[in-house]
């Protein structure tokens, strides 16, 4: 229940975020935070990560929406696994609703955080979808491992 109500809070604090800045700021505008090393910049984006596969809504609204079906599936299939599945998966998803929701009532997604070391401008459905995937990586690779500690430390 808890990554329910986690999930839901990632969703709220990206479309709280995207709303505020569409409400606030001009598409292209910037605003200094920390100099020129950050900035917050009105950015809408079409397509999909670096705007790959712009203007094709239809299949960026049906291929997100399978993957979350998927993912909700898969997290059901696979009840009592380690935590950082959960953890993995709801970042990713909740990332993924955030996003499509944006899709689905304006045609493109908003972005915002702008840092002068990284290209691209993203939002915190971005940053949720990238830390899940992340996390997901490291349960791959030690996720036995860190469920048979689990269950040696309380036999």
């Amino acid at each position: 229940m808890k990554y329910y109500f986690f999930g839901i809070l990632l969703i709220v604090l990206d479309q709280i975020t995207k709303a505020a800045v569409r409400a606030n700021m001009l598409v292209g505008e910037s605003v200094p935070v920390i100099g020129d090393f950050f900035q917050l910049t009105h950015i809408e984006n079409s397509g999909a990560a670096f705007s790959m596969l712009s203007g094709q809504r239809t299949l960026l609204v049906i291929v997100p929406a399978a993957g979350i079906a998927f993912a909700l599936w898969y997290l059901h299939r696979h009840r009592g696994a380690h935590w950082s599945l959960y953890g993995s998966w709801t970042l990713i998803i909740s990332g993924g609703i955030g996003n499509l929701i944006d899709r689905l009532l304006f045609g493109k997604v908003t972005d915002m955080f702008d840092f002068s070391i990284f290209p691209p401008v993203f939002n915190v459905a971005d940053i949720a979808v990238t830390l899940g995937c992340g996390l997901f990586i490291l349960y791959v690779l030690w996720g036995d491992r860190w469920k048979e500690k689990k269950d040696t430390n309380f036999a």
